[in-house]
């Protein structure tokens, strides 16, 4: 057997591409939608794929399902669990094959079969895998978004991200009885393989090694004392507090991958746009994706720029900031640009029309840019009261040590509470160290926002100095 664990670091995705040697086939399990790299692995090793399944309809990322089993003529292998509000559609035209507990498929000497382990989703499965050239029993176990590297998937997300109310706590229980009687019946030796790595929104604690074993996780990861004593209502309090904020691209991934989302079938192109069709698509709506680093774009940037750099965790930010229905152009070196298309079609965001590698020639007028504040100078400001400080790191983040009275909005959701946000007196942003707060602040200019000013060096500068920090979290922003 062929066993390959395919990683993608921005999204911490793994996808795997299982082969059977003897008979020339693989199966592709949870592919992203840039598939060449499957296509590649296939090649490279004289298989065919044949078979493509899910573990589920993902939220964080837009899958590769359809578009692997289009570009190969596999079978697509997907969930009929759940309920109906969660049942793929849009599989016309399409070999498919839908799962229920105990279904298999079957590739050569390979039998992957399927266990249905609700909760992080209702229609949740996970795969069983079996070489049956050297075992008779399964060895490995593709756990998709149900058990993590020393976490679990987080149930909230229908609730978090879908917007369906009171799915949160069900899905709890349920994942504490799919540990209980499905992961937990199994044998020590049988190898974990899930579906995310450190760095994801789908936990809150996943492990940044690739894979782990049912005895590991059953001697030491944090839910097993709970399962131990079967503690459930210990187990689902626990599982739900402190989970990180869901980006609200996630609403869309869970639709278009139930639906159907367009086939690509290359990836996008985008040309280097001359001076005069730059500016056309500027009049025409489209907006400016700048990703340069935070300096860069604080020294001088165009008027409604969206600051995003460039880095692994393009795709993320893109998903909490950047409008589905406008076309984008991108501010990037035509070296970069590839990548960051691949990005950004992980997410459904297609609609790059064209790039520019600089603003020298595209930019007309003066550029903006953005104040900066050191730390001393923020707190003499503050204790004056003569500035507003908003913090845009995440919930547990500002909770763990902030500048008191300062408001808590996650920068991936300024653009939902304007409203919270003073115009009437300078604001000072801040993150941890400058990153999270640029990007935010470049979308509030981008709202019409002209009092801003950027905490150089974040919150780190300001306890470096010894100044005022609280733990309350009274003044946090609540809610989405």
């Amino acid at each position: 057997m062929l066993f390959k664990h395919i990683y993608e670091e921005g999204l911490a995705q793994g996808s795997y591409f299982i082969g059977c040697q003897a008979a020339g086939v693989a199966v592709v399990v949870d592919p992203r939608r840039d598939i060449q790299v499957y296509l590649n692995e296939a090649q490279k090793n004289g298989m065919r794929i044949v078979a493509v399944a899910e573990t589920h309809i993902h939220a964080d990322y837009l899958s590769g399902a359809r578009e692997l089993a289009k570009a190969t003529g596999a079978r697509l292998y997907l969930s009929d669990e759940g309920d109906e509000n969660w049942k793929y559609n849009g599989l016309e035209g399409f070999d498919h094959q839908l799962l229920k507990d105990g279904d298999q498929i079957k590739i050569g000497n390979l039998t992957l079969t399927a266990v249905h382990t609700p909760g992080h989703t209702p229609e949740h499965l996970s795969f069983l895998v079996q070489d049956g050239a050297v075992a008779s029993e399964p060895g490995y176990f593709l756990t998709g978004d149900f058990v993590f590297v020393g976490d679990v998937g987080r149930p909230d997300l229908l609730e978090e991200a879908a917007g369906i109310q009171g799915t949160a706590e069900p899905g709890a229980r349920r994942l504490f009885r799919s540990l209980k009687e499905k992961f937990l019946t199994l044998p020590d030796y049988v190898q974990v393989w899930p579906g995310h790595g450190a760095g994801s929104a789908c936990g809150k604690g996943l492990g940044a090694v690739a894979s782990t074993t049912v005895g590991y996780e059953r001697r030491f990861a944090w839910w097993a004392d709970y399962l131990r004593r079967n503690d459930e209502e210990g187990f689902v309090k626990a599982l739900l507090s402190g989970q990180p904020e869901a980006p609200y691209y996630f609403a869309q991934m869970k639709q278009l991958n139930r639906d159907g989302m367009p086939i690509l079938g290359r990836l996008p192109e985008p040309p280097q746009l001359t001076p005069e069709a730059f500016r056309r698509r500027l009049a025409e709506g489209a907006l400016l994706v700048d990703t340069r680093d935070k300096l860069a774009f604080a020294g001088g940037h165009l008027e409604g720029a969206i600051n995003i750099p460039a880095g692994k965790n393009f795709s993320t930010w893109a998903g909490w900031l950047l409008p589905y229905e406008r076309d984008l152009v991108l501010l990037a070196s035509a070296e970069r640009v590839p990548e960051l298309v691949k990005q950004l079609v992980r997410i459904g965001l297609d609609r790059v029309v064209g790039f520019i590698p600089t603003l020298e020639g595209y930019a007309e007028g003066e550029l903006r840019t953005v104040p900066q504040i050191t730390a001393a100078e923020a707190k003499a400001r503050w204790e004056k009261g003569e500035v507003f400080i908003l913090d845009v790191r995440g919930a547990d983040e500002y909770k763990s040590g902030h500048i008191p009275g300062a408001l808590n909005i996650h920068a991936g959701r300024v653009m939902r509470h304007l409203s919270q946000i003073p115009k009437d007196k300078p604001v000072v942003v801040h993150c941890l160290g400058g990153d999270r707060s640029s990007t935010a602040i470049s979308a509030l200019m981008g709202a019409g926002f002209t009092n801003l000013i950027n905490l150089t060096g974040g919150i780190r500068a300001w306890q470096q100095e010894g100044f005022p920090i609280e733990k309350s979290p009274a003044l946090a922003l609540v809610g989405a």
